[in-house]
């Protein structure tokens, strides 16, 4: 689980130095209205939706775009989008999870697989690499709410499997159907968390070595640049050295 943290850790910074604040906040947006569309307009009362707001306001989104992100679904002129998941290998072996949300799957397919083949690694079918992944319930809190052992304490008491604490934050992980109660249990003891979501989690990891880590690096770089793309996971290892050279 350390590679998938320090994996998903790089990822997020590289994502908040690169990525233009515009089209972070249109994916964003979507997100909402699609989540919005699916269930009730309240996020009390829609785990997906208020799953969507907590990523708005950890990138800063203004709250007058996520309110209009949630009235666009009630509107008769918003798009319809339909949920892909795209999967395939990148160089090394590394299994890649694609999660999309599109109105023209068959020019999201052609981008996916174009990202793919040009980093040499290949698109696959669906189900093709799921399997080395779990579904599951994740909560993410500042490292400075609560200690390890205090997290790890309230965690188990919330239902968790399990919690990974890093340098800033705490993952606590559930089962998909203990999200819900886990997350109420620990946003009444901790306050609203940074993240709380499904998502997936890479059973084992693979370790790559320098040249092979930064074309992987690459690749996922391309498909979160994709308008359509929504979260890319990836059960790979990287070595400290790259980490460095790819924060710098």
């Amino acid at each position: 689980m350390a590679g998938h943290s320090q994996f998903k850790n790089i990822m997020h910074k590289k994502g908040k130095q690169d990525a233009l604040r515009s089209k972070l906040f249109s994916k964003l947006a979507r997100e909402i209205t699609v989540a919005a569309k699916l269930g009730m307009p309240d996020p009390a009362m829609n785990p997906r939706l208020r799953a969507a707001v907590l990523d708005a306001r950890a990138e800063n989104m203004p709250k007058d775009n996520i309110e209009r992100a949630i009235k666009k679904a009630s509107g008769g002129d918003s798009e319809n989008y339909d949920e892909v998941r795209y999967e395939g290998y990148a160089p090394g072996g590394v299994a890649v999870i694609v999660e999309a949300l599109t109105d023209n799957r068959n020019r999201t397919a052609g981008e996916v697989r174009s990202c793919f083949t040009k980093a040499g690694g290949s698109l696959a079918e669906t189900g093709a690499v799921s399997f080395m992944f779990d579904r599951v319930g994740l909560i993410v809190f500042d490292r400075k709410v609560a200690d390890d052992d205090a997290m790890l304490e309230a965690a188990i008491e919330a239902g968790a499997d399990d919690v990974v604490s890093g340098p800033e934050e705490h993952e606590v992980i559930t089962s998909v159907e203990a999200l819900a109660e886990a997350q109420k249990a620990l946003e009444a003891k901790f306050g609203e968390p940074r993240k709380a979501a499904l998502a997936w989690r890479p059973q084992n990891t693979v370790a790559v070595d320098d040249e092979a880590g930064e074309k992987i690096l690459r690749l996922i770089g391309q498909l979160e640049d994709n308008d359509d793309v929504q979260h890319v996971t990836a059960n790979v290892e990287v070595s400290d050295a790259l980490v460095a050279k790819m924060e710098g």
